[in-house]
């Protein structure tokens, strides 16, 4: 069956980038003061965008950095600076998101105002994610056969929805491993994988940089 091979293969992909329940984790520490209805809705909106993110990736994401001229590589630059840094900023804040006082103060528009960025795209879909897609459309070729390109559509679309279901129940439930965790071990938890986005930072920067520096070196003149 091409259509359930090719959604599997899909699947395979993109699932380990997004890693929803590492994400579900990050999405804990910065949303912990947020009441659980607006940290409902935050999970709505997020799996909403990255349903979109995914699919503009897998559709228009090569012709979109054909028309401005950005190379993956730069994408991936540009793209793990922004996860290392905030990685890094959540690893030193922990669970607590800065000082209560900061958090009473924050409006509840002003939360949700931050579904798409940041935790969405970086932190949920990131430039990692986005590349991996635009590579997975690049590796269809969107071939002269419309039944092919048809079915590798249906077969993609089909993953994304998946992925983005698990990420909205993935982050709708977060609050649960904090309920089994308790306090420390969730702080312990969310540094750990805060560690955890701050070398996948590391790893999107030095993966696009190396190939800028291949390009560079390998260069005629």
């Amino acid at each position: 069956m091409p259509v359930f091979n090719t959604f599997l293969l899909a699947l395979a992909a993109i699932f380990p980038v997004v890693n929803p329940p590492g994400a579900a984790l990050i999405f804990l520490g910065l949303t912990q003061d947020t009441p659980p209805k607006i940290r409902d809705i935050l999970a709505w909106r997020i799996a909403r965008n990255s349903f979109f993110v995914l699919i503009c990736a897998l559709l228009l994401g090569a012709l979109i950095l054909q028309f401005y001229g950005i190379s993956v590589p730069i994408l991936r630059v540009a793209g793990g600076i922004i996860v290392a840094v905030a990685g890094w900023k959540l690893l030193n804040e922990g669970s607590h998101k800065g000082a209560a006082a900061e958090a009473s103060e924050a409006s509840d528009a002003k939360i949700l105002n931050q579904a798409f960025y940041p935790l969405t795209l970086p932190l949920t879909t990131g430039p990692g994610t986005i590349s991996v897609v635009i590579s997975l459309g690049l590796s269809n070729g969107f071939s002269a056969k419309l039944m092919d390109s048809l079915i590798f559509v249906i077969a993609c679309l089909l993953a994304i929805v998946v992925v983005s279901l698990i990420i909205y129940f993935c982050f709708k439930y977060a609050h649960r491993l904090q309920t089994l965790l308790g306090h420390g071990g969730t702080d312990i938890a969310v540094r750990l994988f805060a560690f955890i986005l701050f070398c996948l930072g590391i790893q999107i920067f030095w993966s696009g940089a190396s190939e800028l520096l291949r390009s560079a070196l390998t260069a005629p003149g």
